[in-house]
């Protein structure tokens, strides 16, 4: 297996982990603190996607580093403060 192809792999393997860490907060309703991991796991499926030269992955695993945010502001704008 090339080296491209082996980080296409692990970009992949990072954004999928990133989308299971922020399940048991979204889908099930269950407060965990793992989705801090999000904030390791995204920068480095950033890195891998980077190697590759994956704008696709590099745009998601991005997205995911700042999922946070995002839910943060969705929920202002939609809940209200």
């Amino acid at each position: 297996m090339d080296s491209g192809r082996k980080y296409k792999y692990w970009s992949l393997a990072c954004l999928v982990v990133c989308l299971l860490l922020w399940l048991p907060n979204l889908c099930i309703s269950k407060s965990s603190a793992f989705w801090l991991l999000t904030y390791i796991v995204g920068p480095l499926g950033i890195y891998f996607a980077l190697k590759n030269k994956n704008l696709i992955l590099i745009t998601l695993n991005a997205l995911m580093s700042v999922s946070f945010f995002l839910f943060l502001a969705l929920d202002y704008y939609f809940a209200g403060p």
